[in-house]
């Protein structure tokens, strides 16, 4: 279908940066474009979606902590909001190493939209739309403007694309099916045929909620009651630890068992899933209860968590339970589940499809390599999740504001951060599937720990101009204080006292049997630097908001050590062949000796270096051999 207007009218009001969606995406984009100086508009279909959490109720998890952590760190919104507006809070994995320890918290959802756009509303430079926008204006590949469905042509300098899931979106339970975006919003339905017809390449995906329910007809008698952490920790570095210290909701667990699978397999042939009837590519790692049913079929009972979606509302989020099947089915399976023998539903789980494009079309900076003034973030990007979002949308914005001011790009490599390695899989590697962020995903996990975002990512927030000064100093502080703490307890020797042997024996440590530095004591799996305290009597007072954050940091500095010193040295390898920059002008045609696949692969991704070369698919090692004799020739 083509968009067609009664008439086109150039609008007064001109911006610098045009932002499409409000999303998770969306908000960091423009927000960071408006706080570098630059006149920031951001349209959304309905202003009641910004930052909209369709499915899900949290914020962070495994390895999404650590994203939203470095969004924070570079100077993103997310981390204070969801620290303003959660009402339980866990860190997940803490039995394992501090390399996947990832902090969880359950949002209010309407709250945290609330919040956000309250946020946007008052930033300075930046201004909020409700009008859809149907076709990207570009002239001689670069982009110049925007036109909305009105017919208003907005000129710009620049335009990012964070559309999230409402491209051509389709929700589908059972046989009903409705051209809306998520939550019954009206879908953005024009914009596909523009960006075709600027030659950008696109997908179709599908993703999934489960059903809401009304709390009133739960039995929580029947599930396990699921507790937030005695001690909160805060998601941005910038939070006073005692402002989150609040009192929790709870959530619930309870599982799926042999009844309704049972269910579910008698009416897969009414799975519109199964059926053909969805025709977009769902993700792997978020699977449908009827998935998982029949995938995993060994399995005899699923996880099922049961969450409040906010303090104001009695409606709870089935986890674990995302699904497209018929209405009746729904109502005959959640009912098999302990607990939600007489579930009311108020909102039917669906499946919903949206276009998307391939990533590989985008440049590390997340700008469209053939459309000058382009940029994409988000679930458009073929990724999924609102961090993930959120970080994609944070980098587009700071590099879009870079572009137009004439500054370098921001490009975070693998061994720097979560956000290097989620966009660089995503513009590197073929991908038919939404993304999803995991810590296997990161080769130098140890080292991208959520704890010390900060450290590895505050300088950039800072230089860039999203971190205050202000900030910056005390994080300077915060770095100069851990740093001489961990010279003085090398420093610091203790004997093999009365007091010191008890608590070396309390602890199941062996006894000492001569004097040894508080350092060697730390290195000891079953001590800390905490537990020490209590014999350290040269140990300093700190802040009392980073007292826990210094704790952890020298803690963690002392007994990973050879570990991190480790990773240090392979990261330095990594870096040769990232810092080893290939042309824009390279003739791959030229290079004698590469195979055909690598030379077609080669010229449709034109990588930036010779490490992003040695990631995509079909680049051999031997074909790396060869890229570097013939650059070294060049040189």
């Amino acid at each position: 279908m083509k968009f067609s207007a009664n008439s086109v009218w150039e609008n007064k009001d001109h911006y610098d940066v045009v932002v499409i969606g409000a999303g998770h995406a969306g908000c960091e984009a423009a927000l960071a474009c408006a706080r570098l100086g630059l006149d920031t508009v951001v349209f959304t279909v309905s202003v009641d979606s910004i930052a909209l959490m369709p499915c899900n109720p949290n914020i962070g998890g495994s390895s999404k902590g650590h994203l939203v952590r470095e969004v924070d760190a570079l100077g993103g919104e997310m981390g204070k909001v969801i620290d303003r507006t959660f009402i339980q809070s866990k860190m997940l994995n803490k039995s394992k190493g501090p390399a996947v320890h990832s902090l969880r918290a359950q949002a209010d959802k309407a709250n945290y939209s609330r919040t956000m756009r309250r946020v946007l509303e008052e930033q300075e430079r930046l201004d909020i739309k409700q009008q859809e926008v149907v076709r990207i204006i570009a002239e001689e590949g670069k982009v110049t403007g925007v036109q909305t469905y009105s017919g208003a042509v907005y000129p710009c300098k620049a335009v990012i694309l964070c559309t999230g899931t409402y491209l051509k979106a389709r929700c589908i339970y059972g046989e009903v099916s409705t051209n809306t975006g998520p939550n019954g919003l009206q879908a953005a339905n024009y914009l596909t045929n523009s960006l075709k017809e600027l030659g950008v390449h696109m997908y179709r995906f599908k993703t999934g909620t489960p059903a809401r329910i009304d709390r009133n007809s739960v039995d929580f008698s029947k599930m396990e009651e699921q507790f937030g952490d005695e001690k909160v920790v805060p998601f941005s570095f910038s939070t006073n630890p005692d402002d989150v210290q609040i009192e929790q909701v709870s959530c619930w667990l309870t599982y799926t068992n042999e009844k309704t699978h049972d269910i579910i397999r008698k009416n897969l042939d009414r799975s519109p899933l199964f059926s053909g009837m969805i025709e977009g590519t769902g993700p792997r790692y978020c699977p449908s209860i009827e998935d998982k049913v029949v995938k995993f079929s060994e399995k005899n009972r699923h996880q099922v968590f049961i969450e409040p979606e906010g303090i104001e509302t009695n409606e709870m989020y089935i986890g674990g339970m995302s699904s497209s099947l018929p209405e009746d089915v729904q109502y005959a399976m959640y009912r098999t589940v302990p607990g939600l023998e007489h579930a009311k539903i108020v909102r039917n789980a669906y499946a919903i499809e949206y276009d998307c494009i391939d990533a590989r079309q985008l440049k590390p900076t997340l700008e469209f390599k053939e459309i000058e003034g382009l940029f994409s973030g988000g679930q458009f990007n073929g990724s999924s999740g609102y961090e993930e979002a959120a970080a994609q949308g944070l980098i587009a914005g700071i590099n879009a504001a870079r572009k137009l001011k004439g500054k370098e790009a921001v490009i975070l490599d693998r061994s720097q951060a979560y956000i290097g390695v989620l966009i660089d899989d995503l513009v590197t590697k073929e991908s038919h599937e939404p993304y999803r962020m995991m810590t296997s995903r990161a080769e130098y996990r140890l080292l991208l720990r959520q704890d010390n975002a900060d450290e590895r990512l505050t300088k950039i927030g800072y230089d860039v101009g999203l971190i205050s000064e202000d900030r910056y100093q005390k994080f300077l502080e915060k770095m100069r204080t851990i740093d001489s703490e961990i010279v003085r307890v090398s420093s610091v020797h203790v004997g093999a006292s009365d007091s010191v042997q008890k608590l070396l024996k309390d602890c199941g440590s062996a006894a000492l049997t001569s004097g040894i530095s508080l350092r060697e004591l730390i290195c000891r799996p079953e001590l800390s630097y905490k537990i020490l305290s209590v014999i350290d009597k040269s140990r300093p007072a700190f802040p009392k908001e980073l007292e826990e954050e210094i704790e952890e940091q020298v803690n963690i500095r002392i007994k990973y050590e050879g570990y991190i010193k480790r990773q240090l040295r392979q990261v330095e390898q990594f870096k040769k062949l990232e810092d080893k920059k290939i042309p824009e002008d390279i003739d791959y045609d030229e290079v004698k000796s590469l195979r055909i696949e690598a030379v077609q692969k080669l010229k449709e991704l034109r990588p930036i270096s010779i490490g992003q070369a040695s990631r995509i698919s079909g680049v051999s090692p031997a074909d790396i051999s060869v890229l570097l004799v013939y650059l070294g020739g060049k040189q």
